[in-house]
């Protein structure tokens, strides 16, 4: 399917902010955007040939594809900080890549009216911890939490992550501070982690995921690989790369409840365009 130029111009331009939005977001937050590509997929996808109910499928794959270069470029920043707790990760990661097969079979299973709920409650109570949740205790700067718990939990929040479309971060990054570590190192293995579950959803969604996703009497949608829309995950990855080196700066001069105010305000309006668009 061709689309015209000045369609496929803007669409290009939309996934190159959505990505350098979520680079920077993935240094910041240990985080990797994954719902900003979710959003801007959901509006742009009828115009490439996917349509109905695969529109969120799509969105979620590519989105989680996405994050690979975001992840990749977030994790090597923070390495560079010293900031990444080994002993955490290697409890976290191994549970993340069996939550992730079990998200992504989940999310197939999913209807799409379903899957945008499930996204659309997912911002609203990620919202709600973020923006009014207390303050946790916080341990010496050198804290390395190593509980064999990790493991279930690294399980747990890669098949939510996998579902909606996101790297694990906004779970993570509480689940750690909850346990006491210093926010800038949990957003640092975050981002480690976060980068498990990319690579694991990436493989699975092009190699496993054939849905039908373009309409009656229209051809394949050019460059879409399973539930993996290239073009957009290619360009999101690109631009992510150049913004999460500027997130990581930021993210170890700054906290506060004004910042986490603000992201929950991001979850809440982005969860609407989830819930509206396509």
């Amino acid at each position: 399917m061709h689309l015209p130029l000045a369609v496929l111009l803007s669409d290009l331009v939309l996934y190159a902010l959505a990505g350098a939005a979520a680079g920077f977001l993935g240094g910041l937050l240990g985080i990797g955007g994954g719902l900003l590509i979710v959003a801007a997929l959901t509006v742009t996808l009828p115009a490439s040939g996917v349509v109905g109910p695969e529109i969120i499928h799509v969105a979620v794959g590519t989105s989680l594809a996405g994050m690979v270069l975001t992840f990749g470029a977030s994790t090597l920043a923070h390495y560079r900080t010293g900031n990444i707790m080994a002993a955490t990760w290697v409890r976290l990661a191994p549970g993340m890549v069996i939550g992730t097969l079990i998200g992504t079979q989940l999310e197939g299973f999913m209807s799409g009216v379903m899957l945008r709920l499930a996204i659309t409650l997912f911002c609203a109570i990620t919202a709600w911890r973020m923006g009014f949740g207390g303050e946790k205790t916080q341990r010496e700067h050198g804290y390395t939490p190593s509980s064999h718990w990790l493991f279930p939990s690294g399980i747990g929040i890669a098949t939510v992550s996998s579902i909606v479309g996101i790297g694990g971060g906004s779970l993570t990054v509480p689940l750690l501070i909850s346990l006491g570590v210093k926010p800038v190192r949990a957003v640092a293995t975050s981002a480690a982690c976060g980068l498990v579950i990319a690579c694991a959803a990436a493989a699975l969604n092009m190699l496993l995921r054939h849905p039908g996703t373009h309409a009656v009497g229209q051809a394949q949608p050019w460059g879409l690989i399973g539930t993996v829309y290239l073009p957009a995950a290619v360009i999101a990855a690109f631009a992510s790369t150049l913004t999460a080196r500027a997130g990581v700066r930021v993210a170890n001069r700054l906290s506060g409840q004004a910042l986490k105010r603000s992201f929950a305000i991001f979850l809440l309006i982005i969860g609407g365009i989830i819930a509206v668009g396509g």
